[in-house]
């Protein structure tokens, strides 16, 4: 799978990241996890540019989150009866319903990265429950710029060990370590933008 994702990622670039980013949000069986780490690792070679991939994966997987709500908001409680007739599904809902009920767009803002496999149900159980477009909107972009920075940023700095990293990722603990990493690139950034933009304060 490793060889067939790098392909595809080499041959179409930024339109299988958009591709893969917009369907994993509706449920499709994709390694999105992997075609993002290998992109970073295409930008670190030069192959990519950072901000058109950064811009497509992020766009694309509100995109997907956006009709995930939609289709809950016009399937409504069928939707969701439909979809917990297989039991591995019926437990995914089963936490998305109370992560909702219990966290509101907190819920929706987590489960787009440090609980990404309930991200879908997440989507649809919102729309379902009549959560304020808005409200799910904002919380829902703010979590998808941390996943979409958080792989992007891990297949940018360890391109070579990718299999590996999307194995760890694959877990619970995995999305713990990339949203530390996120926070952590985050912090860093800010502080170098901080030590730059004080000698122009200390010479206004």
């Amino acid at each position: 799978m490793m060889d067939s994702v790098l392909s595809l990622v080499s041959i179409y670039g930024v339109l299988i990241v958009a591709i893969s980013a917009y369907l994993s949000c509706l449920l499709v069986p994709i390694p999105t996890s992997l075609v993002m780490l290998s992109a970073g690792a295409f930008v670190a070679a030069g192959d990519l540019t950072a901000a058109s991939v950064w811009v497509a994966a992020w766009g694309a997987a509100v995109l997907g989150d956006q009709t995930g709500y939609w289709i809950g908001r016009t399937g409504g409680a069928p939707l969701l009866s439909r979809l917990a007739r297989r039991p591995a599904r019926a437990k995914f809902l089963e936490k998305a319903e109370r992560s909702v009920d219990r966290h509101g767009g907190i819920g929706v803002f987590f489960s787009t990265w440090l609980f990404a496999p309930l991200g879908p149900y997440v989507n649809f159980v919102a729309g379902s429950v009549g959560m304020k477009w808005l409200r799910f909107s904002l919380w829902d972009m703010a979590g998808e710029a941390i996943w979409v920075s958080g792989y992007l940023g891990l297949g940018y700095l360890f391109g070579d060990r990718i299999e590996a990293l999307s194995s760890l990722l694959s877990s619970t603990s995995g999305f713990l370590v990339a949203g530390l990493f996120t926070i952590g690139l985050g912090v860093l950034l800010w502080r170098r933008l901080s030590s730059r933009t004080a000698p122009e304060r200390s010479t206004s």
